[in-house]
C-alpha cells in the first residue's frame, strides 16, 4: 500500500489512511478512513485561521510569525535533503533533477516540468543498449532546456485574477489530482499560482499558511484550510479542504484492487522515479524564493540556523521548533 500511495498524487499519509480503510470494510471504510484521518487536523487549522485573522495585528501575533518563518524554512530544507538523498540515487536522475529546476528557474510551468519529466526518464529507463542510454542521459538536459524556452511563461505572465469560490475550490482540486512526492512540494503549486500569478497572496501569508499547517497534527495538506478561511473565510476553508483531499479518495478507491499488480511494475517504478526528482527540483527553487521573504535581517538567520541545527541533529517533532521560535521571535520583537 505504501508503494502504491507513491504512485498517486496526493498525500500519502492520507492515502494510507484511506487504504487502510478500503482493505478493511471496502468503499464504506474509505469514506470512514479518510474522514477520520482529515476532520481533526481541518477543525484545528481552521481555528488557527480564525485567530490569524481576528488577531493578525497584535504585536505579539505578528511576533511569533515573524519567529516561526525561519523555522518553516529549515524545516522544508530538511525534507528537501531527505527527499534528495531518497530520490537521486544515479547520475541520470541527478541531471534530470538540475534538468527540471534549469526548466523551472527559467519560467516553464510546473505541471510541464512534473510530467514531461518522469517521460524522459522512462525513455532513459528503458533504452536499448548502453549507448542509447547514454545518449538519452545527454537528451535530458538537452530536452530540460527545450523545455524551458518552450513552456517559459506558461501561465507565469498572466496577470491578476479576480479572486471567487469557485476558482479556490478548482485550484486545489488541480493541485490534489497533480501533486506528487513530499507535503512541501505543495509550496511550489500555491506560490506560483496563489502569489505569483494571481496575487490572491503574499510570500508572508504563504508562509503563515504552512506555519499553521505545521503547528496542527496530521497531513501538511490542511494548509488549504487556512489559505481557503483567509480567501473566502468558512466558505473558502470547506471548498479549498474538500478540493485538495477529495482527489485522495477517488485516485486510492481507483488503484486499491491493482495493488499487486502495481508493485511488481518496472515501468510504474521508472515513472516514478521521474516524479521524485521533478518534486525536489520544484520544492528546491520555490525554498529559495521563500527564504528571501523569510530571512530579512541578522534575528531570523540566527533563528533559521539554530532550527537547521537542532533537526538535523536531535529526533524531534517539528511542531516544537516552530513553536519555540515564535516564541524567541516574540522576545526579539
Amino acid at each position: 500500500m505504501m508503494g502504491v500511495t507513491n504512485l498517486i498524487p496526493g498525500p500519502n499519509s492520507t492515502e494510507m489512511a484511506i487504504h487502510i480503510g478500503y482493505q478493511r470494510a471496502g468503499f464504506a471504510g474509505v469514506l470512514v478512513a479518510g474522514s477520520a484521518f482529515i476532520l481533526p487536523a481541518a477543525f484545528l487549522t481552521l481555528g488557527l485561521a480564525w485567530a490569524y485573522v481576528r488577531f493578525e495585528a497584535l504585536p505579539q501575533m505578528t511576533a511569533f510569525f515573524y519567529g516561526a518563518k525561519p523555522a518553516i524554512i529549515a524545516i522544508v530544507i530538511q525534507a528537501l535533503f531527505r527527499l534528495g538523498r531518497a530520490a537521486v540515487r544515479s547520475r541520470v536522475l541527478a541531471v534530470a533533477a538540475l534538468g527540471a529546476l534549469t526548466a523551472i528557474a527559467a519560467g516553464a510551468n510546473e505541471l510541464v516540468v512534473l510530467f514531461a519529466t518522469p517521460a524522459l526518464l522512462a525513455a532513459v529507463r528503458f533504452a536499448a543498449d548502453r549507448g542509447a542510454r547514454e545518449e538519452s542521459t545527454r537528451s535530458i538536459g538537452s530536452s530540460a532546456g527545450v523545455l524551458s524556452l518552450g513552456a517559459a511563461g506558461a501561465g507565469v505572465a498572466a496577470g491578476a485574477a479576480p479572486f471567487t469560490l469557485a476558482g479556490l475550490f478548482l485550484f486545489f482540486l488541480k493541485v490534489g489530482s497533480v501533486l506528487f512526492g513530499s507535503g512541501y512540494v505543495l509550496l511550489a503549486f500555491l506560490r506560483a499560482d496563489l502569489v505569483e500569478r494571481w496575487h490572491w497572496l503574499t510570500n508572508g501569508q504563504l508562509l503563515d499558511a504552512v506555519t499553521a499547517g505545521q503547528l496542527t497534527p496530521g497531513p501538511v495538506f490542511t494548509t488549504a484550510t487556512f489559505i481557503g478561511y483567509l480567501l473566502g473565510g468558512g466558505k473558502g476553508a470547506l471548498l479549498a479542504t474538500i478540493g485538495i483531499f477529495l482527489p485522495a479518495f477517488f485516485f486510492v478507491a481507483l488503484s486499491a484492487p491493482l495493488v499487486p499488480r502495481l508493485r511488481a511494475s518496472q515501468r510504474a517504478a521508472a515513472l516514478l522515479d521521474g516524479v521524485n526528482v521533478a518534486s525536489l527540483a520544484l520544492l528546491a527553487f520555490v525554498t529559495w524564493q521563500l527564504l528571501r521573504s523569510a530571512i530579512v535581517d541578522a534575528p531570523t538567520a540566527l533563528l533559521a540556523i539554530a532550527s537547521a541545527l537542532v533537526l538535523f541533529t536531535v529526533r524531534t517533532n517539528p511542531a516544537w521548533i516552530v513553536i519555540g521560535a515564535g516564541v524567541m521571535g516574540i522576545l526579539f520583537g
